[in-house]
Formats: C-alpha cells, structure tokens, sequence
C-alpha cells in the first residue's frame, strides 16, 4: 500500500537536504494527502496508465498518482529533489518499476520514457504556460492534462474570446485542447504558503485545426495580436502581413478595425491561410 506525504513527511526530507524552498524554482509543496487526491481524481487517472509529471519536487503528488495504479515519469530540474525522489517513493510503498526520474529542465526536454497518456502537474508558476506549451507541442501523445497553475494563470488558459483575461496564453492552449477550470486550491495546502490563489486547469486534446507550419503562422499573427494589444488588427498585425495587412484580413473574413481579444483560433487561422503564411 502506497503511503502519502503529510506536512511530517515533506518538512523532514526537505531537512534531509538542507533544502529551503526558492522562488526562482517555483517550489512551493503540496502537504496535504486530501489535496493530492482531489488533483488525481480531477486528472481521471486510471491504473495502468503512464502520466507525465513536472517539477514533483518532495514526492506529494508522485505519490497520489502512483496511489492511484498509474506509473509516473517525473521531470525535475533539482538534481536534489531528483536523486532523493525514488529513495522517497520506494520508503512509502511504491512498487518497483511505477516511478522514473528525469533529471532535466522541462523546457529542454525532448523524449519521455514511457510515452505517458497524460499530464498531472503543480507547475511552477513562473514558467507554468511555456511549459505546458512546450509539452503539448512536443508530446502529441498526451491525452489529457491536469496543471495546477497561480490563478491568475489558469484564468487566462480558459479565458474565451471577449473576455477581460483572454490572450496569448489562450489562443495557444486552445489550438491544442479543450481548456476549462477545475476547481480551486487553498493556499494552506503548500508549504511555504504561497502569495497567490491556486487553480486546476483540465485540457482535454483534440485534433489541431490546421498543420504545424500553419500553427507556426497562427502563433506569429497571435503574438503580433496582443503585442499591441490596444491597436486594431490592420495596424497590430502590420509587422507579420506587411502594408497589405487591411486587405488580406477583409478576405479573411475579419473586420480589420477590431482588435485580437475578439478573435478566435479560427479566425487567426483563416488571416494565415489568407496570406499563405506557412
């Protein structure tokens, strides 16, 4: 039986590695087993499938989703944390083979042992959305993902078009998945407490809607979007369409005068197709 951490547990091992929790590595712990529960059963985590975990720092969640049948390949960037973590998980019961560590930075890495099915992370807030992005571009074969984010974060993840938190962060996340929030987390669960709320993020992935050179394209027109955010498209959008900007959204079938916060994945799509980006 597979045995979780408590606030005990993580406040002891992280003494076992002199360890202090830095902001600049996001580490913030989880020491509530109920917590861990509740984000594995938000993920829908079923035995026997491999999940993908980034920055498991201390073991908390690696633990749950191991609890929970899954076999876990866990990304950590802290060799400490790294070396320390299949010490920790053979200690609470884990079974031999359920648990693989690569000791990497997430952004960097390329191949995952085990082609794992889903996501289940606490990212750290400081690089949570090119992570994710990183790994949805990087990992077609993940499924699904269940993040824990700053709430802030996952706010504009989910955000539809229109709305005041709508961006950047949306447009890419939605050429991937269908995003929603899951539910939010009380500071109380991390050791050290955080600053900021807690949200869960669920993504669930469905076929892109155009190639990866048209994806390319689409994440151009949406950085020149929102990098003037305040402009209209025919002016906004002018550094990647050039002077004929006005006229190849018109084709597209997007008024010109109206600004990214309004626009869809779609209608991104339509303005590259239009002007052949890719």
């Amino acid at each position: 039986m597979v045995k979780l951490l408590g606030p005990n547990e993580i406040r002891s091992l992280a003494a076992e590695l002199d360890l202090a929790p830095t902001k600049k590595l996001g580490q913030n712990f989880v020491i509530d087993p109920n917590t861990v529960r509740r984000i594995v059963a938000a993920a829908d985590v079923a035995a026997g499938e491999r999940v993908v975990e980034i920055g498991p720092g201390l073991g908390s969640l690696t633990l749950g989703l191991i609890e929970a049948g899954a076999s876990v390949t866990a990304v950590e960037i802290d060799r400490r944390l790294a070396a320390l973590l299949p010490q920790t998980a053979a200690e609470m019961g884990a079974p031999d083979g359920s648990l693989e560590v690569v000791s990497a930075d997430a952004m960097a890495v390329a191949e995952l042992p085990g082609d794992p099915v889903a996501l289940v992370a606490n990212l750290p807030y400081n690089v949570s959305v090119p992570v994710l992005l990183h790994f949805l571009e990087t990992f077609p074969g993940i499924q699904r993902g269940l993040v824990m984010v700053q709430a802030e974060v996952g706010e504009r993840l989910a955000a539809g078009p229109g709305s005041r938190t709508y961006g950047i962060p949306s447009l890419k996340a939605a050429w991937y998945a269908d995003v929603r929030l899951a539910g939010r987390i009380g500071r109380h669960v991390f050791w050290p407490a955080p600053n900021v709320d807690s949200i869960l993020v669920r993504l669930d992935r469905r076929e892109p809607p155009g190639t990866e050179a048209e994806r390319r394209a689409v994440f151009a027109l949406v950085d020149g979007a929102f990098g003037q955010r305040r402009k209209m498209l025919r002016q906004s959008l002018s550094g990647v369409l050039g002077a004929d900007a006005a006229a190849i959204i018109t084709r597209a079938g997007v008024d010109p005068t109206a600004r990214g916060e309004v626009l869809t994945v779609a209608d991104f799509l339509a303005i590259a197709r239009t002007a052949s980006l890719p």
